[in-house]
């Protein structure tokens, strides 16, 4: 799969909140560099949903904006997004009366001129996107026979074979057994695009991201380096636990264990 190059991010400023609500999101100000991939981590009702939401277009912020590449998202049509970035949703509709090949294929549409349908170029995207996932014996299989895993593999497929630019996944590792958690994490390394996605495992976050962010209250706490984040004070105030940092052997990796 030949992938565009990958984009640069910027939140200035960003807010959110429904009318005559409160503030969801807290104004928060970042930067995630090309080829880079962000976690986002914070207790439930953090905001970390909110903020992706913003981040692809689905919601207007209430203050500030996102660069893309230097580019308002706003100011570009929702055409121009959709060729530049992909998103993968926590939870997946299970009445679509389609193949897993043909919801890959819908990955395509962005790139095609109107009420066409796509060549053989496209055709190989769609079964490299297959193949990278683990699908390829899956193309004739309808969706909604798959369990939540399988549902969740496909729609990354689906969002590869967009070509995307900037690849927002949310809670990616939802449904999916260890095996394929692991599976996707290390394929997360090698995508291509720019990925900001959302994780509830720390642990799990601490390992594939180059730089965490912590959400709490509707608040940036922090964005770094995991190592220089994801500290034992800092988590107990975001998640109100206890946290003991441990140092694994060989690979130096450190691993947090939480209490009550």
């Amino acid at each position: 799969m030949t992938a565009p190059h990958a984009a640069t991010l910027q939140a200035e400023g960003l807010s959110w909140g429904p009318k005559r609500g409160l503030t969801l999101l807290q104004p928060t100000t970042f930067g995630v560099g090309a080829g880079r991939i962000l976690a986002v981590v914070g207790p439930n009702g953090a905001g970390k949903s909110t903020l992706l939401r913003l981040l692809y277009r689905y919601l207007r912020p209430t203050s500030g904006r996102v660069l893309l590449d230097g580019a308002d998202i706003w100011a570009l049509s929702a055409r121009e997004v959709a060729r530049s970035v992909a998103v993968v949703l926590q939870e997946q509709p299970t009445d679509f009366a389609l193949t897993v090949g043909e919801i890959v294929a819908l990955g395509r549409t962005p790139h095609l001129p109107a009420s066409a349908s796509g060549g053989e170029a496209d055709a190989a995207i769609v079964r490299d996107a297959l193949a990278r996932l683990g699908l390829a014996g899956f193309a004739h299989r309808l969706f909604g026979s798959l369990s939540g895993g399988e549902r969740q593999r496909v729609m990354v497929a689906r969002a590869l074979a967009q070509n995307p630019r900037l690849l927002i996944l949310d809670e990616p590792t939802n449904h999916l057994d260890i095996r394929h958690q692991l599976e996707l994490l290390a394929l997360m390394r090698d995508l291509g695009p720019t990925i900001i996605t959302s994780l509830h495992d720390i642990n799990l976050a601490a390992r594939v991201a180059d730089e965490v962010l912590v959400l709490a209250g509707g608040q940036l706490m922090a964005c770094g380096r995991p190592d220089d984040v994801l500290t034992e004070e800092l988590i107990a105030r975001a998640f109100g636990v206890r946290v003991h940092r441990q140092s694994l052997k060989p690979s130096g990796d450190a691993h947090l264990t939480f209490h009550l």
